[in-house]
């Protein structure tokens, strides 16, 4: 139960000041009559708050602990691409271009995926990494990239798209293990080819055309080691005969564009036609392997035994079950048959 001083007692006794002055409690603090009483005893104010204060101190300081910590983990998250960033497209650099053919803005794929895009927003985030291999998120507010500049690896369509409709992009980061090596640029290429064959949309020009360039920027990372076409393949997921055959299209890419006007329709037999016309060579035509000889088996009774007689070409083989041929025997067939093939000759 609360107890106070009431002010008649205080009237009537003025307390000295080598006097002990009487505790004020925690709850007498809290009232307010109490406390402007209790500022006339002697002079001292009491102290306020009590063990209350001190829980509620003790609850932020943990509170403020546990956002540090979450706040950590959420940079992790995006560092390791686990954690979505809003990106205003314009932070968004292209600086290795797109595998797709050069009017692909206009072809009815894209605007099939704007309309989508536009309707039902970004179904599926692009693939960036920080343009400064060495950023990291603010800890104070991890999602605010305001200001960083970021390179575009996957998503050219999708980026695109949401620039001209002026929408943030849903984006991700992708690892950065190359990053600052020779192989950054061919890295860069791989994750982009990668997307589009599992996409499994690229024309047979597109895909040769890509694996060629990705050939080309791992020969010059390499320059101190052969690069085979076998290593090469192994590496990228491909068979070995699509790394000659990229290779070529990538040189005569330029020609191959102004000799054909239909030229991402052409299948990779077309291209190699193609290829050979642009060089001057003429296509060899494919080999027809050889006809194996037919064979032929025919039998006879000899009483109760079989005799079989079997021609492949030039091959003549003769069975006879259960029959003893000696010698003899086998010049007098001999003889039969060399003077039938004289007198009947052979097709």
């Amino acid at each position: 139960m609360k107890r106070t001083l009431s002010s008649s007692v205080l009237k009537k006794k003025a307390v000295r000041q080598d006097e002990e002055v009487p505790a004020v409690s925690d709850m007498e603090a809290t009232d307010p009559h109490s406390v402007g009483e209790a500022k006339l005893v002697g002079g001292v104010k009491p102290r306020l708050g009590g063990s209350g204060s001190a829980w509620k101190a003790g609850a932020l300081s943990d509170a403020s602990q546990i956002l540090q910590v979450e706040r950590a983990q959420i940079v992790e998250q995006i560092l390791s691409g686990r954690h979505e960033l809003q990106i205003d497209a314009s932070q968004i650099v292209d600086v290795i271009g797109s595998d797709r053919r050069e009017d692909w803005r206009d072809q009815e794929a894209y605007e099939k995926l704007k309309e989508s895009i536009e309707k039902n927003g970004q179904d599926t985030p692009i693939h960036v990494w920080p343009a400064d291999p060495n950023w990291r998120p603010d800890e104070r507010e991890p999602e605010n990239v305001e200001g960083v500049v970021f390179h575009l690896i996957v998503g050219r369509r999708r980026h695109a798209i949401l620039e001209a409709l002026g929408r943030p992009v849903r984006a991700i980061l992708v690892p950065q293990s190359h990053r600052g090596s020779r192989e950054e640029q061919f890295e860069m290429l791989f994750m982009r080819f990668r997307e589009n064959e599992e996409r499994e949309n690229l024309s047979a020009f597109e895909r040769l055309v890509s694996i060629g360039e990705m050939f080309e920027r791992l020969q010059d990372a390499t320059q101190h080691e052969k690069l085979t076409a076998t290593e090469f393949a192994k590496r990228v997921g491909v068979h070995n005969s699509a790394v000659s055959r990229g290779r070529a299209v990538y040189a005569a890419r330029d020609e191959i564009l102004h000799a054909c006007k239909d030229v991402y329709e052409l299948s990779h037999r077309d291209l190699e036609r193609v290829l050979n016309d642009l060089s001057g060579k003429p296509l060899k035509p494919a080999q027809k392997k050889p006809t194996k000889p037919r064979k032929l088996t025919i039998q006879r009774k000899i009483g109760s035994r079989k005799l079989s007689v079997t021609g492949q070409g030039g091959k003549l083989s003769v069975a006879a079950s259960g029959l003893t041929l000696d010698e003899d025997i086998l010049n007098g067939l001999s003889d039969v048959i060399a003077e039938y093939l004289v007198k009947h000759g052979s097709k």
